[in-house]
């Protein structure tokens, strides 16, 4: 579990490509004291560390990892965002972050709002439903606030000191990026979906056929 609040940048300083999967070695700009088998973000990927040395790890990136991402898509030189698995008394200063990625979202658009920019990002409408105005979303592993959002699109603001640490500065239209919806939302779908089955009427309980305050606290949510 992460928190997408990126420790720092990395470097992809070896790739071994190996049919449909391939083994990454990255260099971290600030990061050491690394365990075999401990979990690091990879630009939102939960990866596994295989090897590693005073200031390098490895992992494994299966065919499954490389369809669902854009870490197939990496070059030797290429800069990464990098976390390390949330520690539990940690302080939670993003959201909740699975390191599962969903799809992949496109930069449309970025403009400058005062110091920040604001980027609008398209994605597959699928997960539209899990998108929510000032709801968090995770973009390459960076935990963001929703601004605004359609069935198949979203605009974030970035702040200076994010595009500082992490690689949104380099972001521009036609880039496309990782993104992983809120894991609460995705729960909550998945357990009103024998309602949503039924044409959206919860249960003979509910009055009307909606989805009440008290609906919800009657089935235990």
């Amino acid at each position: 579990m992460f928190t997408g609040l990126v420790e720092c940048t990395g470097t992809v300083t070896g790739l071994e490509p190996r049919g449909a999967q391939t083994r990454l070695r990255v260099a971290p700009a600030a990061m050491g004291g690394f365990t075999r088998g401990e979990s690091i973000a990879v630009n939102g990927a939960c990866l596994t560390v295989e090897a590693f040395g005073p200031d390098w790890f490895s992992a494994y990136a299966s065919a499954e990892t490389l369809r669902v991402t854009s870490l197939g898509a990496l070059r030797t030189g290429a800069t990464v965002n990098l976390e390390r698995a949330l520690a539990l008394g940690d302080r939670l200063g993003g959201h909740l972050v699975s390191g599962h990625v969903d799809c992949l979202a496109e930069v449309a658009a970025a403009s400058p709002a005062g110091e920040s920019m604001v980027y609008r990002l398209a994605f597959p409408a699928a997960f539209g439903a899990q998108v929510i105005p000032k709801g968090s979303v995770a973009l390459d592993g960076v935990s963001l606030t929703v601004n605004a959002c359609g069935d198949d699109w979203l605009e974030v603001n970035v702040i200076p000191e994010t595009r500082r640490v992490t690689t949104i500065a380099a972001w521009a239209p036609g880039r496309r990026v990782n993104m992983e919806t809120d894991l609460i939302g995705k729960y909550v779908q998945r357990m009103l979906g024998p309602w949503a089955a039924r044409g959206g009427a919860p249960g003979a309980d509910a009055p009307g056929g909606a989805i009440t305050e008290d609906f919800l606290r009657r089935h235990g949510f």
